[in-house]
């Protein structure tokens, strides 16, 4: 078994008198964490809410009813929490509580459980986020060399568990994954009414990795509103399908200001919607693909981490670029992905002169391990 990062940290927060949640997307091992976590457990409730037998058990159940049912257990696991109406306030009755028995609390779509419980359980939750497997996870359970001899078949299908499980497998598993899980929260959400744009606008953006995009264009380009856009492009992050960097402005006149760009959270999802699993050598996309590995890598690293960094990019009118800034405690480190070539790209001239103190890398296949680890 390939252990998670965030095992030992989740354990160390038993006992706080706290409901922990893990979020994540479909498959990417919130269950297998849980089944970890009873180990050594005797007393252990298990609730998976896709069930609606174990949802009705939960289901605007009183405080008093709540003591009852979960008192007599050391550990009580809540599979799919965001099936439950009302969930962040079910989980600020369970921590108001104060009880002995440790509530960990499982959900895929941050729209139904993270929006109604940071509200009402402010101070009464831990929550973690749960990414497909690090290169830093496989690392520690192989070695950095095997990883990266593997660099090829990870930058085309990605990390999901399943996937790294089961190479010989991996087409289907990730078809599957994105036409039976993906979007299986996202549809079920009551502003979803035209699920062909959506499918639409999960293939433009798939083909607008590394670039700057646009709300406008998009909308053309799915024959729908940028309204309809922006919603859905915020349905998809909160259901962990792609996340967003803004562009960094701060001084110099002709900096972009309100650009965009969006990446996926694993590479053979977003090859999954293009239905392109052509191997390295045969593809023309190869340094968008190792700028979203790159990126993605990085959101894992700084969320294990817990590092508050923010991320930007940063463009100027006269096509300047970086790909990657991060702005943590005042200090600005910026990075350029390179794939492949022999020229080594430089920071530009105007951003050092204007943010001299900034630090920049450049993260290729001969380096990446600092980058990700």
């Amino acid at each position: 078994m390939i252990k998670r990062q965030l095992e030992d940290c989740i354990l160390r927060d038993f006992h706080r008198q706290k409901v922990i949640v893990l979020m994540g997307a479909r498959q990417v091992g919130k269950t297998t964490i849980l089944e970890h976590l009873q180990k050594d457990k005797d007393r252990t409730l298990s609730l998976n809410c896709d069930d609606s037998d174990d949802v009705l058990l939960l289901q605007d159940k009183t405080s008093t009813e709540l003591r009852a049912m979960l008192t007599p257990y050391d550990l009580v696991l809540i599979d799919e929490a965001q099936r439950i109406r009302n969930v962040g306030l079910l989980l600020k009755k369970i921590g108001d509580l104060k009880l002995q028995t440790q509530v960990v609390a499982t959900g895929s779509s941050s729209f139904d459980l993270a929006n109604e419980v940071n509200e009402p359980a402010t101070g009464r939750l831990i929550e973690y986020q749960l990414f497909p497997l690090s290169l830093a996870e496989l690392a520690a359970h192989t070695s950095e060399r095997e990883e990266g001899r593997m660099l090829n078949q990870r930058l085309v299908y990605g990390l999901y568990p399943e996937v790294v499980t089961h190479p010989d497998d991996a087409r289907r598993t990730l078809m599957t994954i994105t036409s039976n899980y993906l979007y299986k929260d996202i549809l079920s959400y009551k502003g979803i009414k035209k699920p062909d744009i959506l499918q639409k606008l999960l293939r433009a953006i798939a083909l607008q990795v590394g670039s700057e995009v646009s709300y406008n264009e998009l909308a053309n380009l799915v024959g729908a509103d940028k309204e309809t856009v922006e919603n859905y492009i915020g349905l998809l992050e909160k259901c962990y399908v792609v996340f967003r960097l803004e562009s960094f402005s701060r001084n110099l006149r002709n900096e972009i200001k309100k650009g965009k760009k969006i990446y996926f959270y694993d590479n053979g999802v977003r090859n999954a919607i293009l239905a392109n699993f052509a191997p390295p050598e045969m593809r023309n996309d190869m340094g968008a693909l190792w700028e979203n590995f790159m990126m993605s890598e990085r959101v894992k690293r700084n969320v294990y981490a817990n590092s508050y960094a923010r991320l930007f990019f940063w463009r100027t009118h006269d096509q300047k670029e970086i790909d990657l800034i991060e702005e943590e405690d005042g200090l600005l480190r910026t990075f350029e992905f390179k794939w492949s070539g022999k020229r080594t790209p430089r920071q530009p001239a105007r951003f050092s002169q204007t943010y001299p103190s900034a630090t920049y890398t450049v993260v290729s296949p001969d380096n990446f391990w600092t980058f990700v680890q």
